[in-house]
């Protein structure tokens, strides 16, 4: 029997960051292509002293209370709404995030699907697939265009930064909403309302807790203008699905392009997939082979800090070690 600590990789990350873990742990890896069901995780993590997971494994009371030995939990991901932070933290248990190395890949899909949802790219990819573009037509496939636009950030983090930085190369106009409001040359911070009223795109980027889930609801989305657009690559929870669905149906607003979900993946037949002027994503805002290799590093030099007891690289609950 080994005598390391075991830890359970919930999900096989890119590159060999595994290989550094070897020698301070018995690495336990989940070998299918979906995620480990609630009963598959504890079965393989009831008596582990670390996991990486992914956003689609919630480690919460009922988990924990299956895992007896743990202590250090790390999330290959820069959210953390799959953890019960306040159980973590009262268990003494750390916990770990991958923040920074997946800003650059995150804000390129946000600007992506900004530029595919405006100047309709996956729908005129589509025509020219059906044999619908004939000749040169002076008002086939009309989009809107960006340049000058007003651009409305619901979150000033480092990947609404990064996108506003993007914005402001193509000369729009950045208005932005946020808690806590940095100081960033170009951004002009107005209360929500009013961004949702002025913006032309608006594109979301808050961390997902009780205060932010469902912030862009129905009255929300209806105080956009007719015209505008609605960029997610957050969370899926952030925004009312269905209203937004509802919104497209009724052209209440021209369009949106959406990276995340409330329920992932999701299903084919949920009114978001079948509404019209939407370009979807299978959640891949971070899917860059340097970007997914950098957040598998961070994963496992949080779990190496936590099996020695040292503090992570990047920590949640830093509150944790005031207890020990």
């Amino acid at each position: 029997m080994s005598a390391l600590p075991k830890v359970f990789i919930a999900r096989p990350p890119e590159g060999d960051a595994l290989d550094r873990l070897r020698p301070y742990a018995e690495v336990v890896v989940w070998g299918e292509d979906r995620p480990a069901s609630r009963e598959e995780l504890i079965a393989h993590a009831h008596d582990a002293v670390g996991v990486l997971t992914s956003v689609a494994d919630r480690i919460d009371e009922a988990v924990l209370d299956a895992c007896p030995n743990l202590r250090v939990v790390s999330n290959m991901a820069v959210g953390y709404d799959n953890f019960d932070v306040a159980r973590l933290t009262q268990r003494g248990i750390a916990a770990g995030n991958t923040p920074g190395v997946l800003t650059d890949a995150t804000a390129d899909i946000a600007m992506a699907l900004i530029l595919a949802s405006t100047r309709r790219i996956v729908e005129g990819h589509n025509a020219l697939l059906a044999g619908e573009w004939t000749s040169w037509n002076a008002s086939f496939m009309l989009g809107f265009e960006i340049s000058g636009a007003t651009l409305g950030l619901i979150g000033t983090g480092r990947i609404g930064l990064a996108v506003a930085r993007r914005a402001q190369a193509f000369s729009m106009r950045v208005l932005a909403t946020s808690r806590t409001r940095r100081a960033e040359p170009g951004i002009e911070y107005v209360e929500l309302d009013q961004l949702l009223s002025e913006s032309d795109v608006v594109s979301v980027h808050v961390a997902l807790n009780e205060q932010t889930r469902g912030m862009v609801g129905e009255r929300e989305i209806g105080l956009m203008k007719p015209t505008s657009f609605l960029v997610n690559t957050a969370r899926g929870a952030i925004v009312d699905q269905r209203a937004l669905a509802t919104a497209l149906n009724r052209g209440a607003i021209a369009g949106a392009g959406i990276d995340v979900y409330c329920e992932e993946p999701v299903a084919l037949d949920d009114p978001i997939v079948q509404a019209p002027n939407v370009v979807l994503l299978p959640h891949i805002g971070s899917a860059t082979t340097k970007t997914r290799r950098a957040m598998a590093d961070l994963a496992v030099d949080n779990l190496i800090a936590g099996l020695a007891g040292r503090p992570l690289v990047h920590c949640i609950n830093p509150e944790v070690y005031n207890q020990r």
